[in-house]
């Protein structure tokens, strides 16, 4: 079963700062999409919520996943890694939302199958602008797979 464009989807942010976590929470609602957002601070955390572990038993399966790079924990490239390694969590996109411009990280990235590489705009204007255009891409253009579990 697949997201018909335009449908309300699950979004699960791994973000560390607070600061960036408040523009991406303004992004989305700005957007006036009825996505949900779903926050985690860490890289131990974020894996919690996608294996439905500790205080995220109840958690959904998000449609997709912007993932810092540089996380408490686990860092973004590990969470990156298992994800994609894992069948029961393959499928989910995951866009590298991360201040890091090095094409080291942006290689091992896609290396480890990011479906995108976003560098956070340092202005406040630009980086509300980039997570709305995620967020329409993968809301109105992209057909995303659903999963009921």
């Amino acid at each position: 079963m697949t997201t018909p464009a335009g449908t309300p989807i699950d979004v699960l942010l791994v973000e560390d700062d607070p600061g960036d976590e408040l523009m991406t929470r303004e992004a989305f609602e700005d957007n006036k999409i009825g996505n949900t957002l779903h926050v985690v601070r860490d890289g131990e955390e974020a894996l919690d919520f996608l294996y439905r572990r500790a205080a995220h038993t109840g958690a959904p399966r998000p449609d997709l996943i912007l993932l810092d790079l540089n996380l408490p924990k686990y860092d973004g490239r590990q969470v990156l890694e298992k994800i994609k390694s894992d069948p029961a969590l393959s499928h989910i996109p995951v866009v590298v939302l991360t201040t890091s411009a090095a094409e080291e990280d942006i290689l091992r990235s896609y290396k480890l199958h990011a479906n995108a590489y976003v560098t956070k705009p340092v202005d406040l204007d630009q980086f509300i602008a980039a997570v709305r255009q995620i967020d329409d891409f993968f809301v109105q253009v992209v057909r995303l797979p659903r999963q009921n579990g």
